[in-house]
């Protein structure tokens, strides 16, 4: 089984319930949310954790076990992929 789609958003608009709606709206996900000032910083930071432990193969997957769980922020609206 496909697992179901969800999206993860970050940066300013995360924090705006009626864009993370639409978003969830459009793609029929929901939307969840990390708390965190600069999502390209923290993508960043998880990467080079990775390129010093790579010799040791670390997965990135394993790198990033260690990050917070986002939450959801959204559902999607009932019936509005009828729409």
């Amino acid at each position: 089984a496909v697992p179901r789609t969800r999206i993860l958003a970050t940066g300013g608009a995360s924090h705006n319930k009626k864009i993370l709606q639409v978003l969830s709206d459009v793609f029929n996900a929901p939307v969840y949310t990390i708390d965190t000032a600069n999502s390209a910083c923290l993508g960043s930071a998880y990467r080079a954790i990775h390129g010093l432990v790579a010799e040791m193969n670390v997965s990135l997957a394993d790198v990033v076990k260690l990050a917070p769980e986002p939450r959801l922020a959204v559902t999607p609206t009932a019936g509005a992929e009828e729409v």
